[in-house]
């Protein structure tokens, strides 16, 4: 990966026009502190099914040992799929729940239950009733939907992800490198000591 890719993932939630013209989601959809040494972004689609088997497989380790002990914080950057129809409203509702600091429980309602909403022809209803179980306000977040507040966003997302190298999902950009796939807690181990060890070297 070259450095001007590295540089258009970073861009993508920093100083791209819908970010400026948007709130700055970026702490929303961070999970982790500001301060620590690793970073990964996960370029992900909600109705990606190697996504949610991240989500349910690895995540919850990552988060446990590496997240919440201060050595990495997960950005979620949105890819939606084009042979994934609900792909985009689902980014666009998560997105939309940022606004709201409800990003992480939409996100993970959405790939709860993805196999519920990701073949209806008109997600919108379940959508809502998520964001209802996430705590939501629903009269917010609906007016967001609707009026596609987000989804200059998400496609800028998108285009900094294909920028920076990705080609499937999930991806994950980490300290210069980019991963591919539902990689299992094994094969992340090994990467993260070692670029928390380089960070980390006095």
């Amino acid at each position: 990966m070259t450095g001007r890719n590295v540089v258009a993932l970073a861009a993508v939630l920093t100083v791209t026009a819908a970010a400026r013209t948007q709130d700055d989601l970026r702490s929303a959809r961070t999970k982790g502190s500001p301060n620590a040494p690793v970073t990964i972004y996960e370029m992900s689609d909600f109705q990606c099914p190697a996504c949610r088997q991240f989500w349910s497989a690895t995540l919850p380790a990552l988060d446990r040992e590496y997240i919440q002990t201060g050595k990495v914080k997960l950005i979620y950057v949105n890819l939606p799929l084009p042979n994934h129809a609900n792909a985009v409203p689902a980014a666009e509702l998560a997105m939309c729940a940022a606004r709201q600091g409800k990003f992480w429980q939409v996100h993970d309602l959405l790939f709860r239950h993805q196999a519920r909403w990701a073949r209806l022809e008109q997600p919108g209803t379940f959508f809502l009733g998520l964001a209802d179980s996430a705590g939501a306000d629903r009269n917010a977040l609906t007016q967001c939907v609707r009026t596609g507040a987000t989804r200059a966003l998400v496609q800028s997302d998108a285009e900094g992800s294909v920028r920076a190298g990705a080609r499937s999902t999930p991806s994950f950009h980490i300290e210069g490198g980019l991963v591919a796939g539902a990689v299992p807690m094994e094969m992340l181990r090994p990467i993260l000591d070692s670029i928390y060890a380089v960070r980390t070297r006095r």
